[in-house]
């Protein structure tokens, strides 16, 4: 049996924490994930997915703010006697008196084909950049941002109308079995973990809100990339009387138009001039407003 500790916070790493501990070849001792924040309306206090799921199964939680300064905290987990820790989108930076506690070593699931996008956002990075695929895979953590030798890689297509939340959820399934596989292979030492190449590194840096803005004359394609890559995390948008309208699905027409201009209106949509082609807005969610078909929008607006 392997013994870890499961760092986690949002739910695409849900299905990894419940897979490993109905595994009966791993033994999660506890999960260490991020302090409750408020949400909602209320502003309510609420718990992470994986605390939830550790409460539910009387697994120990630990929330720090910081586990690199909570030397109580890495005390505790000491005494664990841990083989691995895994970590998932903890949203924390581990400092090397927290990787030393593992006997064997920390693991991390990083949503990219390393080294390409290393960074805070690769999932959405892949699909902004128009990627045809992209993929998963575990490594050693080291105190460098992402650059550890890679364990195990699997590849994931990214078809041209997925959003990031569909390539969420396709990470978040496939998950579980590459993080249970590396555990037995470190072990048994079937998997030897390779450096990763220089060559090819790139950033997946945090979005900017300068980023989701809309900009007209960029190609459509360009822009319909960008809704994909944030579909409602945070949104594109754009400003039409002085309102912020969110942009969900889109469509790109072959057809040239003046940039920026409302073309037409069809059943299908909205279509909009853009450096390159036309954009169709299909869906949209005006400011104050639930979300609609972009052409009950506008037809809306003439009355």
């Amino acid at each position: 049996m392997i013994n870890i500790v499961f760092f986690g916070t949002p739910a695409i790493a849900l299905k990894s924490l419940e897979y490993l501990y109905n595994s009966d070849k791993i033994n999660v001792l506890a999960v260490v994930t991020q302090p409750d924040k408020p949400a909602g309306r209320g502003h309510k206090l609420c718990m992470s997915p994986l605390k939830e799921f550790a409460m539910k199964n009387n697994l120990p939680v630990f929330q720090p703010k910081s586990i690199r300064k909570e030397f109580d905290i890495q005390e505790e987990l000491q005494k664990l006697n841990p083989d691995f820790f895994v970590t998932f989108a903890f949203g924390q930076i581990l400092s090397q008196e927290v990787l030393d506690i593992p006997k064997y070593a920390t693991i991390n699931l990083h949503a990219s084909l390393l080294p390409k996008y290393r960074g805070a956002n690769p999932i959405q990075r892949a699909i902004i950049n128009g990627d045809k695929e992209t993929g998963i895979c575990t490594m050693i953590t080291e105190l460098g941002l992402d650059c550890g030798d890679v364990c195990l890689k699997e590849k994931i297509a990214i078809p041209d109308d997925m959003t990031c939340v569909d390539l969420f959820e396709v990470i978040s399934e496939k998950s579980p079995q590459l993080l249970e596989k590396t555990l037995l292979g470190l072990v048994d030492k079937s998997i030897t973990p390779q450096p990763q190449c220089e060559e090819g590194v790139c950033m997946a840096n945090k979005l900017t809100k300068e980023e989701t803005k809309i900009d007209w004359s960029k190609p459509a394609i360009e822009i319909h990339n960008l809704v994909r890559g944030i579909y409602k995390f945070p949104s594109a948008y754009f400003i039409y009387n002085d309102k912020i309208i969110k942009v969900l699905q889109t469509k790109v027409l072959e057809k040239q138009a003046k940039i920026g201009e409302f073309v037409q209106v069809t059943k299908d949509g909205i279509e909009v001039g853009c450096g390159k082609d036309c954009l169709l807005l299909v869906k949209i969610k005006p400011e104050g407003k639930g979300e609609m078909f972009a052409r009950d929008w506008y037809n809306g607006l003439k009355k």
